[in-house]
């Protein structure tokens, strides 16, 4: 069963994901302020004993060692960096080691060798669960899925024809497994690129004009293949010999696709005087301008009207990775390569314990495997979890800069920002919290102007009763709307009327 923002996700309604409501939701669910358990497709280790509703985060009732807290999307964005580098830092580690190594110890399995392929095997056990735990379709809205995806074809290729080669000694098996191996470089760096900079308008408008590229390419490459076999054919003598092969004159016509060669276009006349330079010619004027015409002005569309609804395409990839990174299955709180370990030694006793040993059995591992993980986090959530960076940001020191700014054309403009907000402001936001229940974990930005103005303590003649301060202790249990009807209420009609 899929949330209301799922669904939004499946069907792309970039306009309703931008709104401010869902992007207040989506913001903490990323950060972990409300919490609840997704529905799964299909679960590697399955512990479901303890089912949490959509609810609340209170660091301060929470445990510590907390296990859940690695499945929060911002926590588990920042793993996955990291584990993405450390992928690619043994990744570099056994090329270079390769290149740097000659004679009969060149194709020798290192121990370099050795500990990537064990944390590829927990890297990619990672990214085919993630893939299974939420669909094929939500995971491919993800910027770097493709890449993902790639790496794993390459890996599991390069895994299986080296085991192949050891198992066989055969030099030429594992140097073709190496061959094989080289051709992730162009996949993981860019993929570094894309986690660094997930938000960036070039990487968001990037995968959707590979995606256009890549239909056009196969769709021209489907029209264009008439051209092909009509040159096959008319490269045949009149004994039935074939003077050109396919391949041979695939070539010519890719030389000419991209403005190389025009070499196909001469020997084109060896198949026939006047036909074969004929579709020589017509190939090269519908592919090499008509083609690339095209191609440009769909790439140019693709870019600006991504570009017009830039906050929106944001917020909608903002979405995805929050809702991608929010798991139900075990494996997940598993760092690579243990998630391997954990799945040859826990999946069997899921069979033989019962649901609750099962679940102790499974969160000791966790807390025991990742106790200076959660012990961080843990730290760094009862502190700061609740608090609004924004209201509680430190004041501006001044210097000879900021001195200097205030000659400037705008200069009154900065004396906006210094100015404390007036009382009726103040008495709105502190009615916000109290519905929000703001108060409870900061006592931030209003209590700061109030001690610092130091008018709400001493406005009794004004009407204006603090929180604190209210006389009656039935209105000082309410809430901020709940107040301010009272306050109308005891005001009377004919005040109002005024």
């Amino acid at each position: 069963m899929l949330t209301a923002l799922e669904v939004a996700i499946v069907s792309e309604s970039k306009s309703f994901l931008s709104s401010s409501a869902c992007q207040k939701i989506v913001e903490n669910v990323y950060r972990g302020r409300i919490i609840y358990t997704p529905t799964s497709f299909i679960d590697f280790l399955p512990d479901h004993y303890k089912n949490r509703g959509i609810s609340l985060y209170d660091p301060r009732k929470a445990p510590y060692l907390n296990q859940y807290r690695l499945i929060v999307p911002r926590t588990r964005n920042i793993l996955e960096v990291f584990q993405f580098i450390v992928l690619l830092v043994l990744y570099i580690l056994v090329m270079v080691y390769k290149a740097h190594t000659i004679g009969p110890s060149h194709l020798k399995f290192t121990i370099y060798e050795l500990v990537f392929t064990i944390y590829a095997i927990g890297w990619v056990l990672d990214e085919i669960a993630s893939v299974c735990e939420h669909g094929w379709t939500v995971h491919t809205e993800n910027l770097w899925s493709f890449l993902d995806i790639t790496f794993v074809a390459i890996f599991w290729t390069y895994f299986g024809i080296r085991v192949h080669g050891l198992a066989t000694d055969d030099g030429g098996t594992s140097k073709l497994a190496l061959d094989v191996l080289s051709m992730a470089a162009p996949v993981l760096l860019p993929r570094l690129a894309f986690c660094l900079m997930s938000e960036n308008m070039l990487f968001i408008s990037l995968r959707a004009m590979i995606a256009d590229f890549t239909f056009l390419t196969v769709l021209a490459v489907w029209c264009f293949g008439g051209f092909l076999i009509a040159l096959r054919w008319l490269s045949e003598t009149q004994d039935g010999y074939i003077a050109h092969s396919v391949i041979t004159i695939a070539k010519w016509m890719l030389w000419i696709w991209f403005g190389l060669d025009g070499s196909g276009i001469q020997r084109s006349a060896e198949m026939h005087w006047f036909l074969g330079p004929t579709l020589m010619i017509t190939f090269a004027f519908l592919g090499n301008t008509l083609f690339l015409t095209i191609l440009v002005a769909m790439l140019s569309n693709t870019y600006t009207n991504l570009a017009q609804n830039a906050t929106a395409e944001i917020q909608f990839r903002r979405a995805v990775l929050t809702f991608e990174g929010v798991k139900s299955d075990a494996i997940f709180a598993y760092r690579p390569p243990f998630n391997v370990l954990a799945l040859l030694i826990l999946l069997p006793l899921k069979w033989v314990l019962t649901a609750r040993w099962f679940h102790k059995v499974n969160i000791t591992a966790v807390r025991v495997l990742n106790a200076p993980i959660l012990l961080i986090v843990s730290i760094y959530e009862r502190r700061y979890l609740w608090r609004r960076s924004r209201l509680l940001s430190p004041p501006r020191k001044h210097s000879w800069l900021t001195m200097w700014e205030r000659f400037g054309a705008h200069g009154d403009l900065q004396a906006v920002f210094e100015t404390d907000p007036p009382q009726s402001v103040i008495d709105e936001m502190d009615d916000v919290d109290d519905v929000l229940g703001g108060d409870e974990w900061d006592n931030g930005y209003v209590n700061a102007l109030r001690a610092r103005r130091d008018s709400r303590a001493n406005s009794v003649a004004s009407g204006v009763w603090g929180r604190n301060m209210s006389r009656d202790p039935v209105i000082r249990r309410m809430n901020g709307f709940r107040r301010r009807s009272t306050r109308d209420e005891m005001t009377g009609p004919d005040v109002a009327e005024v």
